[in-house]
């Protein structure tokens, strides 16, 4: 069977590709591919692998030999489902295996803010500690992770990983129920008791009509003064332009975010250009370890084996 991979640039250079190789007669990989060249580079492939390009259904429609969509991530909202359901087209996606690249990202940002790293490192270099009167010099203050409330909203893989690096630092952890819900799971709280009572929240849930924009204006206005947010998620969950206000009043104290609205964004995008200091923005790389992107490539090509044995591993549809 031969494979299109259309868009290997999400990928680092230095990922080995060779366990896809090795299930299909060719693989050919671009790059990037823009929506009008789709069709005419799918159009002999029996297998298109996709992280971020869109698959709608028009151009599903006009590709008769494509029998299995590999989307080289856990989000599928790029692939029309329906479309390929109703053209018996198998779609598989990939899960589990970000876990600990992301509870690292959201920790060595923590740590960043709390510990004040950075700026310490930057007090030594610049010689005020060679220059201090004391055996220390104390700069920005330092706040210790222990005792803080960590809320987290979506607790699949991602947000269990999180949790068992909090739990090692003797935080307390509040598991969010959806908003809105009308029964509260065990081990879980309410949505308004995490907004209120967290000093970090931190998502992973997915990107779906009832989470676009849910921390929005007033959920913002309910959050501590002192409260943390961090992304690692999907840039919709966020209302930017109510963000974007709540940390220019100091609503909230801080922000990261390693994914926003329009990704790549514009140039002129909102929260980037603010300048803001008491926001960090990264570039969706939560998920990004060397270690966890050859995880996905290696689950991807066990997607293709079983597609082939008939077997349904990861099938959406």
């Amino acid at each position: 069977m031969r494979a299109v991979f259309l868009d290997e640039q999400t990928f680092s250079s230095t990922i080995d590709f060779s366990v896809i190789e090795q299930q299909v007669s060719q693989l050919v990989c671009y790059a990037n591919t823009s929506p009008n060249e789709v069709i005419k580079r799918c159009l002999d492939a029996d297998i298109i692998i996709t992280n971020k390009v869109q698959l709608t259904a028009e151009m599903l429609s006009a590709l008769p030999n494509v029998k299995l969509i590999c989307i080289s991530a856990t989000g599928y909202n790029n692939v029309d489902i329906e479309a390929a359901r109703h053209l018996d087209i198998a779609v598989t996606n990939v899960s589990g295996y970000a876990g600990q690249s992301v509870a690292q990202y959201v920790f060595a940002q923590l740590l960043e803010y709390y510990q004040q790293t950075s700026h310490h490192n930057s007090n030594t270099e610049q010689g005020l500690w060679s220059s201090n009167d004391t055996f220390c010099y104390h700069g920005n203050s330092i706040s210790e992770l222990a005792g803080k409330t960590l809320g987290i909203i979506g607790y699949g893989s991602l947000g269990k990983a999180v949790v068992d690096i909090a739990q090692a630092f003797n935080m307390k952890v509040l598991i969010s129920e959806r908003p809105q819900a009308s029964t509260i799971r065990a081990e879980r709280v309410s949505f308004e008791q995490v907004i209120e009572e967290a000093d970090i929240i931190s998502l992973h849930c997915p990107q779906t009509p009832e989470t676009e924009n849910f921390i929005n204006e007033s959920v913002l206005a309910r959050m501590k003064n002192t409260a943390v947010l961090v992304n690692t998620a999907r840039g919709a969950l966020i209302d930017e332009p109510a963000l974007l206000d709540a940390l220019k009043t100091k609503e909230i104290a801080y922000a990261i975010l390693d994914v926003l609205s329009q990704e790549p964004p514009p140039a002129d995008h909102i929260l980037l250009n603010n300048k803001l200091s008491n926001l960090k923005i990264t570039a969706h790389i939560a998920w990004a370890s060397s270690e966890a992107q050859q995880r996905l490539i290696d689950l991807l090509s066990q997607n293709i084996i079983a597609f082939t044995q008939g077997e349904q591993l990861n099938r959406l549809t």
